[in-house]
């Protein structure tokens, strides 16, 4: 019994690493190749109608109708609502009354002006005639008075027929029919919002829009023809997009520009408000793919890796610039030509006397033994390894 409560005070022996023949750890290994990459930023973004109006009446009365149907598009011009108008009815036959009264009242002043200068001298003095002029200019300014007027209760008619001024889709209206409105009122009837084309509003911080300027100075990083965009709502928008506006100011509060693009939208799968991630190609730069699953990063947030150097197992500490699929781009801390150990991670210390055996990876992250073929007499094997990575192979 005391030897048994001896054992039970002594601290765990640590399980030693899984050995191959030869007292070494079997590893994975996958040797690196430099090649150009996209260079792509992410930054988040929030959709944005391309036209988007809140609709008011333009003058009062009785909500009589509602035209359009919910979920159908409508055209610019189009008649959303329609406000009694037996009111502007009568206002305008009132005023076409007014305008045919000051016709014959011009006519009547014409007529005496004609008459007064064709008898001007002979019982007509200077001073008839000109009295007789004023008269009818006065005849003729009410006349033009009463055509406004007519205009006015025209245009008021035709605003009873509320119409839409864009092309898009009207929401739900806020009103129904026998609801009174007011003219200019505050709470808008409905909005129609135009979503094909959809801009998309994204902010980057001018700090690193100045590192990319310097990498592309420095010749680290070559600029494309153009910009590659690609949009990512639950998965990778087909749709590529286009700068519309650059920015031309910098937020005071974040340090950041805000730009706009725009996305075709046929299928609507976008909509204002929502929010979004937006990946942007600004060109290509030489780095080292390294598969993600190969690598850790500490607390610190230092990336690692390990690498074969003379049989031991070698940690190396990595600089990236950002990812590629399912790998990161790596442009310090690794060459090309050197074998990364992409399998039996866990049991790995520096220093840990590693036997190599090749492995391919596939686009599914999968570490699978390299085929003879591949591998000049190496033993292979067809299953997938025991370590399933999310690193990207090699194309």
């Amino acid at each position: 019994m005391a030897v048994a409560a001896t054992l039970l005070l002594l601290p765990a022996t640590p399980a030693l690493p899984q050995q191959a023949g030869g007292g070494a750890t079997e590893v994975g290994l996958m040797t690196l190749e430099s090649r150009d990459v996209p260079f792509t930023v992410t930054v988040p973004g929030r959709a944005v109608a391309h036209e988007q109006v809140d609709v008011r009446p333009r003058v009062g009365g009785v909500n009589s109708e509602i035209v359009y149907e919910l979920g159908r598009p409508v055209e610019a011009g189009d008649v959303l609502f329609r406000i009694e108008n037996q009111t502007c009815r009568a206002e305008v036959a009132s005023s076409e009354v007014g305008v045919a009264l000051a016709e014959a009242s011009v006519a009547a002043a014409q007529e005496t002006v004609t008459r007064y200068e064709r008898l001007l001298g002979t019982g007509v003095t200077q001073e008839d005639l000109v009295t007789a002029q004023v008269s009818l200019k006065q005849a003729q300014a009410d006349q033009s008075a009463a055509e406004v007027a007519l205009e006015v209760a025209q245009l008021d008619l035709d605003r009873t027929e509320i119409r839409s001024p864009i092309a898009g889709f009207p929401s739900v209206p806020t009103i129904s029919v026998g609801a009174l409105v007011t003219e200019k009122q505050t709470d808008a009837l409905t909005t129609v919002a135009r979503l094909d084309p959809i801009y998309v509003d994204v902010e980057e911080s001018i700090r690193r829009m100045g590192e990319i300027r310097d990498k592309m100075d420095a010749g680290a990083l070559q600029p494309g023809d153009g910009l590659d965009i690609e949009l990512e709502s639950g998965g990778t928008y087909a749709a590529k997009g286009r700068m519309v506006s650059p920015g031309t100011t910098i937020c005071t509060t974040t340090g950041t520009r805000r730009m706009r693009i725009a996305f075709d939208n046929p299928e609507l799968r976008l909509m204002p408000g929502q929010v979004l991630r937006v990946e942007v190609v600004l060109g290509t730069t030489n780095a080292v793919l390294v598969a993600q699953g190969a690598t850790s990063r500490s607390a610190s947030g230092v990336l690692t890796a390990f690498v074969a150097v003379d049989g031991k197992a070698e940690q190396r500490e990595l600089t990236e610039q950002g990812s590629y699929r399912n790998a990161w781009v790596v442009t310090d801390g690794i060459a090309p030509g050197e074998a990364l150990i992409v399998d039996g991670l866990t049991r790995l210390q520096n220093g840990t006397e590693v036997s190599a055996v090749p492995v391919t990876i596939s686009e599914d992250g999968v570490a699978t033994d390299a085929e003879p073929a591949a591998v000049d007499g190496a033993a292979a094997g067809s299953g997938p390894r025991a370590d399933a990575l999310t690193g990207q192979g090699e194309d």
